[in-house]
């Protein structure tokens, strides 16, 4: 059975930074891409990062690029995801979702197995 688990989440104030992490189980993470995705109160889940299956390809949301930086340990079957200069509009429950493939991108269906999300929350 495939599990992720998302922790490092919490209340931090705009301007702050904040690391994420996913762990998988059940699966060695090394042959799939991971992503992030975030959904805000009254808002639909939206992508924010993509990593293919060596770590040597990302993406980004453009709202996001330039501010968080996603990364994997593959030993520690273990997704990352750095926030720095987080923003009010940050705010939202962040899911990893494990792909089908080696890479993947924004589109959900390219994902078949998710976390329960971790809550970011950002105050001004």
């Amino acid at each position: 059975q495939v599990q992720l688990v998302e922790s490092g989440g919490g209340l931090v104030q705009a301007g702050d930074s904040l690391r994420l992490s996913c762990e998988v189980s059940g699966r060695t993470i090394s042959g799939y891409g991971v992503a992030w995705f975030r959904q805000a109160p009254g808002k639909e889940r939206e992508f924010v990062s993509t990593i293919n299956y060596s770590g040597s390809a990302t993406y980004y949301a453009g709202s996001v690029k330039g501010r968080f930086t996603i990364s994997r340990d593959n030993a520690k079957n273990t997704v990352y995801l750095q926030m720095n200069t987080v923003r009010p509009e940050d705010t939202a429950v962040y899911y990893c979702a494990l792909a089908r493939a080696i890479v993947a991108g924004r589109d959900e269906r390219d994902y078949n197995y998710w976390g329960q999300g971790t809550q970011v929350t950002v105050s001004s």
